[in-house]
């Protein structure tokens, strides 16, 4: 199962998103123009509510969704970090950088 920690930075940054309670994060790989999912990205979502195709992982301190189907595409621990000087978010794991500007993505 996919573990995310969000770093102070990050948590600091995406609180004001999640205050309400009416808003969740999804981590999303997303396909979109891409042509083909090996070459999809990931991105941070926030969603209302989940689909039928999302299962709910632990975060810490924020739980999260995603797609079961794209699990392989990551490690099963990932950190999510902050970068207020150029306000960009990124992800890595202990043996790889996945991206240094995962969009968040708003409904």
């Amino acid at each position: 199962m996919m573990h995310i920690t969000f770093t102070p930075g990050a948590v600091a940054a995406l609180t004001p998103h999640l205050a309400d309670g009416t808003k969740q994060l999804k981590l999303l790989h997303d396909t979109e123009g891409c042509g083909c999912v090996v070459s999809g990205v990931p991105a941070l979502q926030l969603i209302e509510e989940s689909t039928v195709d999302d299962k709910q992982a632990e975060g810490d301190p924020f739980p999260f969704w995603y797609e079961p189907r794209h699990e392989v595409y990551y490690e099963p621990k990932l950190k999510v970090d902050y970068n207020p000087s150029s306000h960009t978010y990124s992800l890595r794991s202990d043996s790889q950088i996945y991206t240094t500007n995962l969009r968040l993505l708003m409904i």
